[in-house]
């Protein structure tokens, strides 16, 4: 199979110190894709430089074969790319539907004359939207809570109800940046279910998560960075039995190594 996102020798550099330097992966349709490396390694900026939050000093990102490095989040969004953050971006005071419907925002007709005329149609799309919205919460397990203020909501929700926003722009590939952090044992393994299943639906995952143990039991590959380079990308069992892995990790131990304490 094809990759569907391409990223070729990307690097950027902050008052001289290249945060990320000559970083290549591709990830594919349906397949969980993490990234994973000790804290400081680069993973979050190259989240952002994928994303369009940061531009590239270099490199090349390619979308379904089409370059998109440079583009703005919400380009990128409008041609199948979404992501979640590592701190929520959830608007607290509004319900949780209508944050999954803000997400939708890219594939409505946003005429302003069309809202200020109150034609049906807009009626119509406000009522598909919503429908739309509550699909996807029924989807994170939260449709009960749809018009509870999101503030209400436990930190677990709050992570599921920002990936439900994430998938109401109907991605292709979703980056997800620590979904679990945070999150008590129950909640993990409810996200752990969630990621999998939407990578079942076809889309592609491309994760960052310091949870190892949810890392190497969900992912089909895994791409190690340390001081912003790829140290090593394999299938989980081989990157957590790596020598390299475990001293990058100061020999913490990883699930399926030898001496984890997992």
């Amino acid at each position: 199979m094809s990759a569907l996102l391409e990223v070729s020798g990307i690097g950027i550099a902050f008052g001289g110190v290249r945060a990320v330097d000559d970083v290549t992966f591709s990830a594919r349709a349906g397949e969980i894709f993490s990234i994973i490396g000790p804290n400081g390694a680069g993973k979050t900026t190259l989240f952002n430089l994928i994303s369009g939050v940061y531009r590239a000093d270099r490199g090349s990102v390619k979308l379904a074969g089409a370059e998109v490095g440079g583009m703005a989040p919400e380009q990128l969004a409008a041609r199948g790319l979404s992501r979640s953050f590592q701190n929520l971006q959830i608007f607290f005071r509004m319900s949780a539907v209508e944050n999954v419907m803000l997400g939708r925002h890219i594939h409505e007709d946003k005429s302003a004359w069309r809202h200020l005329l109150g034609l049906p149609s807009t009626a119509r799309q406000n009522r598909d939207t919503r429908a739309r919205a509550m699909a996807l919460l029924e989807r994170v397990g939260l449709a009960a809570l749809a018009d509870r203020q999101a503030g209400s909501l436990s930190y677990g929700m709050l992570k599921r109800l920002e990936i439900a926003r994430a998938l109401a722009a109907e991605p292709r590939i979703l980056l997800l940046d620590e979904p679990a952090a945070g999150c008590n044992p129950t909640e993990t393994a409810e996200i752990d279910r969630l990621i999998v299943e939407i990578a079942k639906s076809g889309i592609g995952i491309v994760l960052v998560e310091h949870d190892m143990k949810l890392v190497m039991s969900i992912s089909d590959r895994v791409l190690v960075l340390t001081y912003g380079r790829v140290l090593m990308e394999g299938v989980p069992g081989d990157v957590a039995r790596d020598p390299r892995v475990i001293e990058a990790y100061l020999g913490a131990g990883l699930p399926g190594s030898e001496g984890s304490h997992a």
